[in-house]
């Protein structure tokens, strides 16, 4: 009887909550891929390239700042939806899908710089930028500041150049198609270029000093860690060697590896900064980012140096690892239970005093807010100040690749990078039933969206506000949700 009940009682679940009787076919669902897909590509995207937030009515649009139409956003916007492209191509061996994929590609083909990396943003209008960086892109009180000033070079911030080179590799293996190799060998040179002699990378190359304010230096030549860039460039690099046997790369991937373990600080406070100047002293960056040591930072390093010792079974990978552990348990400020522990964002260099970010009521000449910095807690909160570790799991992690031997380090690498590339298929079909169901008749995806309204940038602490809109974050999420649906029916 469980038999004959449970596939009843499950398609009537399904029936109640989603509108349909039966789980959604492969047609169907490839039907939907396409509808959604087809109106991003026709309707919203700007010459096959993506921003991050679309009003409903495609009356606005915004990447991580506001945007003009005749932009597309190269951090996370065009790289991340080509790479959904060519998952759901993939995924269903559908051209319609290659073909996005490539009109994404197109689009960064077009905005590469001539030194093979990529400004935050591609824009098609590009004699209209200089003043829409004046009126609008610099325009922010608080944050914000790599859009105070149009440099013209490109960027490894936040995955911008990283991001968009992993995705031409990625479309150049499957596709083999020249103008999208040719596009990726710029990439790798631009980052071979860009390695300074010591191993690490800048901000921003080609190297320019022109953009000092509030008493600060330019930050953008500095050896640079913060938000992940190094990490970033390092795997990119590494994924390049894997997939085009290039031994530059890896060759420069290395390199890197021992930047980061020579800019580990001391035994007594054995963490690291988010950038270093010439010296290799930790260096003040946006007024909002100062020197110090950065628990971050060292989280994020402590993942690179294991996962170079499983590629390489070389054991001095490792020996950095126990001490940034020691410092990061030492400097906690609370113990929140199950491993996890509270820390100051910043630790001052020799003193390890926690350092404390205060907005104030001041601004400078051009009215963009001031912050002040002391050890002092009160009245702050949030992931600008604070950082929440799980150090029990940084433990945990370091005790099991410890234990690997050098011999078996790579063979556990391999086993997971193979399992990474495994789509097996599958999915929810409650979950694809509930996506096909939400689509609107033009093919979109409707949500509450938060984006920044431009009429109170200047003004408000937080000058965001919530819209009905479409979110490029949900369009791919939903895409590969009813992609691995559709590999799974297909089985």
């Amino acid at each position: 009887m469980r038999r004959v009940f449970l596939p009843l009682i499950a398609a009537l679940s399904l029936a109640v909550s989603t509108g349909f009787a039966q789980p959604p076919t492969a047609e169907e669902t490839l039907t939907i891929m396409k509808k959604a897909s087809g109106f991003m590509v026709n309707t919203v995207s700007c010459r096959g390239g993506y921003l991050w937030n679309y009003a409903a009515d495609l009356s606005d649009q915004w990447g991580e700042a506001p945007a003009r139409k005749s932009q597309v956003w190269v951090q996370g916007g065009t790289p991340p939806m080509g790479e959904c492209f060519l998952r759901a191509w993939e995924a269903t061996g559908d051209v319609f899908f290659l073909r996005a994929s490539e009109q994404a590609a197109d689009a960064l083909v077009y905005g590469q710089l001539p030194s093979g990396g990529w400004h935050y943003v591609i824009d098609f209008d590009p004699a209209g930028l200089p003043e829409w960086y004046e009126t609008v892109f610099s325009r922010f009180k608080w944050g914000m500041e790599e859009y105070r000033h149009l440099w013209g070079n490109g960027t490894y911030d936040d995955d911008n150049t990283q991001g968009a080179t992993r995705f031409l590799l990625h479309l150049y293996r499957a596709t083999g198609k020249p103008e999208y190799g040719e596009a990726l060998q710029r990439a790798l040179g631009f980052m071979l270029q860009s390695q300074y002699p010591n191993g690490a990378w800048p901000q921003r190359y080609p190297l320019q000093y022109e953009f000092a304010h509030d008493g600060l230096a330019d930050y953008t030549s500095y050896y640079t860690l913060n938000d992940n860039s190094m990490r970033d460039i390092l795997f990119t690099l590494v994924e390049a060697w894997e997939t085009l046997g290039d031994e530059r790369c890896w060759d420069a991937a290395r390199r890197g590896v021992d930047f980061i373990i020579a800019a580990q600080l001391g035994e007594s406070q054995a963490g690291w900064a988010e950038q270093y100047d010439r010296n290799m002293q930790p260096a003040w960056a946006r007024t909002h980012e100062p020197s110090g040591v950065m628990p971050r930072q060292t989280v994020d390093c402590i993942g690179i140096l294991q996962r170079f010792y499983l590629m390489t079974g070389d054991s001095r990978y490792l020996r950095p690892i126990p001490p940034a552990i020691e410092w990061l348990k030492r400097s906690a400020s609370e113990d929140m239970g199950n491993g996890r522990y509270r820390l100051a964002r910043y630790y001052e260099v020799g003193t390890n005093t926690p350092i404390y970010q205060h907005k104030t009521d001041r601004v400078n000449d051009l009215g963009y807010g001031l912050y002040e910095y002391n050890d002092d807690p009160t009245g702050v909160s949030g992931g600008w100040v604070f950082t929440e570790v799980n150090i029990g799991a940084l433990e945990k992690e370091y005790a099991r690749v410890s234990a690997i031997s050098p011999e078996q380090a790579r063979a556990n690498y391999e086993g997971r990078r193979t399992a990474s590339r495994d789509h097996s298929g599958g999915g929810n079909a409650a979950r694809a039933a509930e996506l096909i169901r939400s689509l609107d008749s033009r093919g979109a995806w409707v949500e509450e969206v938060s984006v920044f309204d431009t009429t109170v940038t200047m003004t408000a602490l937080d000058p965001r506000k919530t819209i009905r809109g479409i979110a490029v974050s949900s369009f791919i999420k939903n895409m590969d949700a009813l992609g691995e649906y559709y590999r799974g029916l297909k089985k």
